[in-house]
């Protein structure tokens, strides 16, 4: 299996259009020692060929152009982008797919609450389904096992299986609305196993580590894991104000509970961190937590960058 990585912030990418806190103030005047990145956005193939996007970022387009095997082939409308999965609702999960509504016939991979607030509560993505077997919505459950099928039928080769991870919905989504969804379709993780068995653990938004989480991670051979924080009250000693990372569904990076230690333990996968926030200090290669993480033996996703399994 194949996976590129498309893009490596989290939502608002890094520099974030409208913040000037140490990071993106550095960034912009070129003394910060580390790099620019887009929103996260991953790619999967089983051949190099014909893909899958794990989400779709408001960032697509432009991490389209910049990946020459995501470019389209000989015929007009010839995109080797063959499918997507959602793990959430989240505007920076989805925003993206109002990018692929060309015509062009792909599945969307989601469950069915996650298919419900896109359908039938956001006019907007009408725009996928103006023709007949345009987009087709294929429903899937926490827990239940799945293979990957191109527009056309023909199988991927890569089968997934998707963890239940939060019962929380995107604040755009009305409390009344909420009510009536699955909680545990809210929000999820995905496994992702090659014809020779390698696995992909895709976690770009984590809430919680407990036993369960640690077992399943541990099956994997590359990890790409919620690296949103570096500290639980972060955005507040950046802004004076707002929400703790776990309030936001992220367990911090660092801390007695935070995802360095608690998968510290993990034997089999390589580790890397991906969803970084633009206030996060493990983006400047000269700081502490940067050596922190790169001694705990973890890596940092960055745009462009790729991995095979």
């Amino acid at each position: 299996m194949h996976i590129e990585i498309l893009g490596s912030a989290a939502g608002g990418g890094f520099p974030q259009w409208n913040c000037n806190c140490r990071n993106c103030h550095s960034l912009r005047a070129g003394t910060f020692r580390g790099k620019a990145r887009t929103q996260t956005q991953v790619a999967i193939s089983s051949d190099h060929q014909h893909y899958f996007l794990l989400n779709a970022s408001p960032d697509l387009r432009l991490q389209v152009e910049a990946t020459p095997r995501l470019h389209p082939g000989s015929g007009q409308r010839d995109s080797p982008i063959h499918g997507v999965l959602l793990t959430s609702a989240d505007i920076d999960q989805v925003a993206g797919l109002l990018s692929l509504r060309e015509l062009q016939p792909f599945p969307i991979y989601c469950t069915a609450s996650i298919r419900r607030i896109l359908q039938e509560d956001n006019s907007a993505f009408g725009m996928l389904n103006r023709v007949p077997k345009q987009v087709s919505w294929q429903e899937i459950a926490p827990g239940r096992r799945f293979s990957l099928f191109d527009p056309a039928g023909i199988d991927s080769e890569i089968r997934c299986e998707a963890l239940s991870l939060n019962g929380h919905y995107p604040a755009y989504v009305s409390a009344q609305r909420s009510a009536s969804l699955r909680p545990e379709e809210a929000l999820l993780g995905l496994l992702l196993e090659s014809s020779s068995g390698k696995r992909l653990a895709y976690m770009p938004a984590v809430p919680a580590i407990d036993e369960a989480l640690l077992k399943r991670l541990d099956s994997a051979d590359l990890l790409l894991f919620d690296g949103t924080f570096w500290s639980g009250d972060e955005l507040i000693r950046v802004q004076g104000s707002g929400a703790t990372a776990r309030e936001m569904g992220h367990v911090p990076v660092s801390g007695a509970d935070g995802s360095l230690r608690k998968l510290a333990h993990l034997g089999r996968p390589r580790k890397v961190f991906i969803h970084i926030n633009n206030t996060n200090p493990m983006l400047d290669e000269a700081s502490p937590q940067y050596r922190e993480v790169r001694d705990a033996g973890w890596e940092i996703a960055e745009d462009k960058s790729s991995f095979e399994l």
